[in-house]
């Protein structure tokens, strides 16, 4: 009974030294049910007629200042910025590829109708463009409004008439024949002779060696003069100048075979 009596005392002292517990309806006109409005609008004339305090009299707390946020933005990129291609800056695209091929050949037709009939040169510092110029040789026969406005019927009559007064027909005449009066013919001589080269056909008497040989055809300029000379002096029945010691009939290293080859050509 001591104990719940204690209990009781102490739970009693508690209650009295909490603090009071502030109305937050006091100082608004509203204390008691007596004074207190029946409905919105007498709250709203209440309010009108400065019954309610203001903000600063019902509480005293402060609100602390919002915070200053700062965000710190990236720092610039030092790359160059390289803007992207869109379908508003590409540059359009023929529809096919006919229609590129067209537009090349009309503007390459144009670049030639104006630089005189030239096409255009590729520039570049070691090939300066050509310059555009109007080449006043060129004729313009084909040209039916350029030649109308120059000549009449009348003059191409003329014209006619006396290009047919300078022909002249020239009639042909025979082939002129060789007089043989100039020696004789390297060219008639291959053609006369049917055998190779080395094939012995003339008596030598054997004198001429090999040494005497080379020493006398280093004196030609070419094996057709050696030839030439052959024949003037006596070839091909006799070597007089040593130059066929195998008694082809051909001098040092005189061929016919060429001319025999155009011949059947």
């Amino acid at each position: 009974m001591t104990r719940t009596f204690g209990a009781i005392c102490a739970v009693v002292a508690l209650a009295a030294c909490q603090p009071r517990i502030p109305d937050s309806a006091a100082g608004v006109g509203f204390d008691n049910a007596v004074n207190a409005p029946q409905s919105q609008s007498q709250y709203d004339g209440a309010r009108a007629g400065g019954a309610l305090p203001p903000a600063q009299a019902v509480s005293t707390e402060t609100v602390p200042a919002a915070p200053q946020v700062t965000t710190a933005l990236p720092a610039a990129s030092s790359a160059p910025a390289t803007p992207l291609a869109t379908t508003a800056t590409a540059a359009p695209q023929p529809a096919s590829e006919a229609a590129a091929i067209a537009n090349e050949t009309t503007a390459a037709l144009a670049a030639a109708s104006a630089n005189s009939g030239v096409l255009p040169l590729e520039a570049s510092p070691s090939n300066p463009a050509p310059q555009v110029f109007s080449n006043p040789g060129i004729s313009d026969e084909n040209d039916f409004a350029a030649v109308g406005e120059r000549r009449s019927i009348e003059a191409d009559a003329a014209l006619r008439a006396q290009n047919q007064a300078n022909y002249t027909v020239i009639a042909p005449t025979a082939v002129p024949t060789r007089s043989g009066e100039q020696g004789p013919n390297v060219v008639a001589y291959a053609l006369a002779t049917n055998h190779p080269r080395g094939t012995k056909v003339h008596s030598r008497l054997g004198l001429t060696g090999a040494s005497r040989y080379q020493k006398a055809c280093a004196k030609f300029s070419s094996d057709q003069a050696a030839q030439l000379a052959f024949l003037e002096r006596g070839g091909p029945r006799v070597d007089r100048l040593g130059v066929d010691p195998d008694g082809d009939g051909y001098a040092c290293e005189w061929d016919p075979s060429p001319f025999r080859k155009a011949a059947r050509n």
